[in-house]
């Protein structure tokens, strides 16, 4: 199944083409249930500016669209059903929203001080979840799934911590648990018998604030005769370490909340749902087979490889692309507010241009230079158009920069990315050429029709103040074992994403003293959220000190300095013996020059056109690709 998860696709808050043509995809590829992102009940839910509502009989007929098309490819649809209560990221306006909740209690994560609801409140929010059912029963959908997980409105009413309410709502379990009961009941009166109706709940908060497994499994106990089924998942929204469970990065053991989900299947008997860095499909095979669960969602798995059912149920394991949980292109999209893709897969979210690739009118001879991630896809991308692809890479492996990345602590997944866009290449039957470096003479003797140049980049070393009594390194030096780490050592940070955070920890493992250095306001300000927070936890657990606004300027008898972007005054690193410069890279780019007045196309792609992440590289592969 997929679970519901926002897709940042939708506009003025109805189904839209994009939407439609995203989970068609995925039905496409023979999921069996697909759970739509939250829908709103209520104009408080509002949580973003580009959230679905279902407050009006407006949202029916895209609803009633998307039913029929995933129908048609034999999946089941359900809506998610919505309240925030206190958890509101923003307001559709840019101004600070006004959230409510069952108490005046603030969210920690987001620094929202809530308004108590009133009991007019509280009763306009049951019928809107009675009345948005109605409307997806109306729509055609074959059930809704009334969210309580996360720390949302609903599971706010059981966390005592959260309510302090002394009416009928608040006080004792039955009495927290009145919401549950009113709002569940009122959406089985607007529907029947045949349509279904379950909940979202998280087996517990991960954190000392919140809910622990016994209390919600209690909850779910209580309110089994409202429901068909109950999905089950982790943490909470309103802290930043519990948030991390809402796409657990790859540093979590895939399918690690099997062991909650049994807990509760062998306490109800209706069906339980768990989700949970479940990635492939042997990997959900074995929660079923043992018992844990009775369905598995897999969502970030069908984001980066839609096709995964066909292929398991064909008995091609080797074709599916695997998610490697680096959630850079899915949940780090919508947190920066842009439509969902996938580093890999960067034709998800974009299906309407790039779900189909049109043959090319004629075949024609493709050289690409260079066999990092972004190279690979343009050269797959051609093939499956009907070029005849040479992909030429001059060392002995692919991968490019992928390789040093999956060295790093908590990463080694990422390696995956070039596992499977290797299996693509052979299934194209894209002729590899490894060893050999490329130059205008081999470009002139094979006389192609383009050149596709994905050469990358090299590690920028800025000009710096140095008197030789420090070791100055860069990261992949590190990474490749080409020096032996330092005593004391600082990471001085410009880019503020994994690479600095990693080799600091990389090298204190190994056991030397390390420092790390951020130009920038806090800690991994380029990565997705619950990549940096959790990164951040791994560096506190480790007491490794993190300096902000810090920009290196030089060395000199065994001091490091640097000066404070804000204030300019100096700040000092003594008795180091290395200093590791995570400076971003270079473009690898003098082939360009070198095959200047050949009358060849050049397409450049990825780092060597400007050096960024393997995100743009693979999307500039698929985009060239499709044009040759």
């Amino acid at each position: 199944m997929s679970t519901g998860h926002d897709t940042t696709l939708p506009t003025e808050a109805l189904i839209n083409e994009e939407l439609i043509a995203y989970h068609q995809a995925r039905a496409k590829g023979g999921v069996g249930l697909i759970v739509t992102q939250v829908a709103g009940v209520h104009e408080t839910a509002r949580y973003t500016s580009h959230m679905l509502m279902a407050t009006d009989d407006t949202c029916i007929a895209g609803y009633r669209q998307l039913a029929d098309v995933c129908h048609a490819e034999g999946c089941v649809i359900f809506s998610q059903l919505f309240h925030p209560g206190r958890e509101i990221m923003e307001s559709a306006d840019g101004l600070l929203a006004v959230a409510y909740a069952p108490s005046v209690s603030p969210n920690e994560r987001f620094h929202v001080m809530p308004r108590e609801m009133e009991k007019d409140l509280i009763d306009e929010i049951v019928a809107g979840y009675a009345a948005s059912a109605r409307r997806m029963f109306l729509a055609g959908l074959d059930g809704v799934e009334f969210v309580a997980s996360h720390g949302y409105l609903p599971i706010q009413f059981l966390n005592p911590e959260v309510n302090q309410r002394t009416d009928d709502y608040g006080g004792s379990f039955d009495n927290r648990l009145r919401f549950f009961r009113e709002a569940l009941a009122a959406m089985r009166a607007e529907t029947d018998e045949n349509f279904v109706i379950g909940m979202r709940i998280s087996t517990d908060d991960r954190d000392d604030t919140g809910l622990e497994s016994e209390e919600v499994l209690a909850c779910c106990v209580a309110l089994e005769s409202l429901l068909d089924y109950v999905s089950v998942t982790a943490g909470t929204s309103a802290t930043i370490g519990g948030a991390v469970h809402i796409a657990p990065p790859m540093a979590y053991q895939s399918g690690y909340l099997a062991n909650d989900a049994k807990r509760f299947t062998d306490r109800l008997g209706i069906p339980v749902f768990v989700t949970g860095r479940i990635n492939q499909p042997h990997e959900a095979e074995a929660i079923l087979a043992g018992g844990f669960a009775d369905m598995c969602g897999m969502t970030r798995a069908l984001i980066c490889d839609p096709d995964m059912p066909i292929k398991a149920c064909e008995a091609r394991p080797d074709d599916i692309r695997a998610c490697i949980g680096c959630n850079q292109a899915c949940i780090g999209h919508f947190h920066r507010g842009y439509p969902i893709s996938c580093i890999q897969h960067p034709e998800t979210g974009r299906e309407l241009h790039y779900g189909t690739l049109p043959r090319a009118e004629r075949s024609r001879r493709i050289i690409v230079i260079g066999g990092g991630p972004g190279g690979m896809k343009a050269a797959i991308t051609a093939a499956k158009r009907g070029h005849q692809v040479t992909l030429y890479e001059g060392e002995g492996q692919l991968g490019g920069q992928a390789r040093l990345a999956q060295l790093l602590p908590g990463r080694a997944e990422f390696g995956g990315i070039i596992t499977n866009l290797t299996r693509e290449l052979e299934i194209h039957q894209v002729k590899i050429k490894r060893g050999i470096w490329v130059d205008r003479g081999l470009v002139e003797k094979e006389a192609p029709d383009a050149v596709v140049m994905a050469t990358g980049a090299t590690p920028y070393m800025p000009k710096l103040e140095f008197d030789g009594s420090v070791q100055v390194v860069d990261p992949w030096q590190i990474l490749r074992k080409d020096v032996k780490p330092g005593r004391r050592v600082v990471v001085a940070d410009w880019r503020n994403d994994w690479i600095g955070p990693g080799i600091a920890e990389m090298m204190v493992r190994e056991g030397s003293s390390v420092e790390l250095a951020v130009n920038g306001t806090n800690l991994g300000a380029a990565l997705p959220l619950y990549v940096r927070d959790n990164i951040a936890a791994e560096l506190h657990k480790l007491d490794i000190r993190v300096t902000t606004y810090a920009r290196v300027f030089g060395v000199d008898s065994g001091t490091v300095f640097f000066q404070h972007t804000a204030s300019r005054n100096a700040m000092v690193f003594e008795d180091i013996d290395m200093l590791v410069l995570c400076h971003g890279h270079r473009p690898f780019d003098g082939l360009k020059a070198e095959m200047k007045g050949l009358d060849i196309p050049i397409h450049m792609l990825g780092d060597c056109l400007a050096s960024r992440t393997a995100e743009e590289a693979v999307y500039e592969g698929l985009k060239i690709g499709a044009t040759l």
